[in-house]
């Protein structure tokens, strides 16, 4: 199975037309036709419907996509980190994490880095615990930001000094607005949104669950979300209170929404995870090292 026709296969399903991959390739209809024909053969899978001006992804069709996707991912990186193999110290960094002010702390070392080295670029990937740790395990992220709790068992580490705060985004009008910090009596009948993370009743330490004690069970959580912005596009449509950390969520006097504090305080650690025994690009060992200068407490 050729990298080029995985190319081919992908360009197809992102237009949904053979004519038109076919003019964003600059190759031939027929030629394309037949590539695609060659590697439905090649996997014994139909991987297209196909109609007089469109085709859609067959179930095959789409763990075909998925998988390619990956795939050609990691060609290109590996194809970039040859690349950056020169005198001049140049290259791709993947990151991927949470949302929490300690992005804040790695563009800053990034910032320093290319300052003094201008040809290094910086990619991110929004995503949870799951999505990074998974995109983190099959190479195509060379770091991950994790938020507590998290399993970093198998991973080296570097513990940051700054926590972020649990609290509670609501609508101003909200009457538990009216409140300096939120207690945990106050949300067992409020239909909650909670990040799927914080659910999660895998760890040896929840936090979050130890956090509400045993009335972690009776709360009435309505929606789970990942990524904080669509949960609280969820609380100004009124559909509950978004449980979050501090300062990801716009509060300002010009929005609807506002947060508080639990109390008692409830704050969550953050680590940068790398796999272990990780080869790293040139760029990507280069910006470690300036992470661990910033952050003496690595381990």
């Amino acid at each position: 199975m050729e990298i080029r026709v995985l190319r081919y296969f992908l360009t197809v399903a992102r237009e949904g037309s053979i004519t038109r991959a076919a003019d964003f390739l600059h190759v031939t209809q027929p030629t394309l036709s037949r590539q695609l024909k060659d590697l439905e053969q090649e996997l014994g899978k139909k991987l297209f419907i196909r109609s007089s001006y469109s085709v859609i992804l067959t179930d095959e069709g789409m763990l075909l996509r998925n998988r390619a996707e990956e795939i050609v991912g990691m060609v290109d990186k590996l194809e970039a980190e040859f690349e950056s193999m020169e005198e001049t110290i140049s290259g791709d960094i993947y990151i991927g994490g949470g949302e929490t002010e300690a992005m804040k702390q790695i563009a800053r070392v990034a910032k320093d880095v290319q300052n003094e080295y201008p040809n290094i670029r910086y990619h991110l990937y929004s995503g949870n615990e799951d999505d990074v740790t998974e995109r983190l395990d099959k190479g195509l992220l060379d770091f991950g930001i994790l938020i507590q709790p998290a399993d970093v068992s198998k991973y080296n580490y570097i513990n940051f000094s700054d926590k972020d705060v649990w609290g509670v985004v609501m609508r101003k009008e909200s009457p538990l607005a009216s409140r300096d910090t939120i207690q945990s009596t106050d949300l067992l009948h409020l239909p909650l949104i909670c990040s799927r993370q914080s659910m999660k009743q895998t760890f040896s330490k929840n936090e979050f669950a130890d956090w509400f004690g045993e009335d972690f069970d009776k709360l009435n959580v309505v929606t789970t979300y990942n990524l904080a912005y669509n949960a609280a596009i969820m609380v100004e449509e009124g559909i509950g209170y978004a449980l979050t950390l501090d300062k990801i969520v716009n509060t300002s006097s010009e929005s609807d929404l506002c947060f508080r504090p639990l109390e008692p305080r409830l704050e969550s650690g953050l680590n940068m995870v790398w796999k272990k025994h990780q080869v790293f690009s040139t760029a990507a060992d280069l910006f470690l090292k300036e992470i661990q200068a910033k952050f003496q407490n690595s381990l």
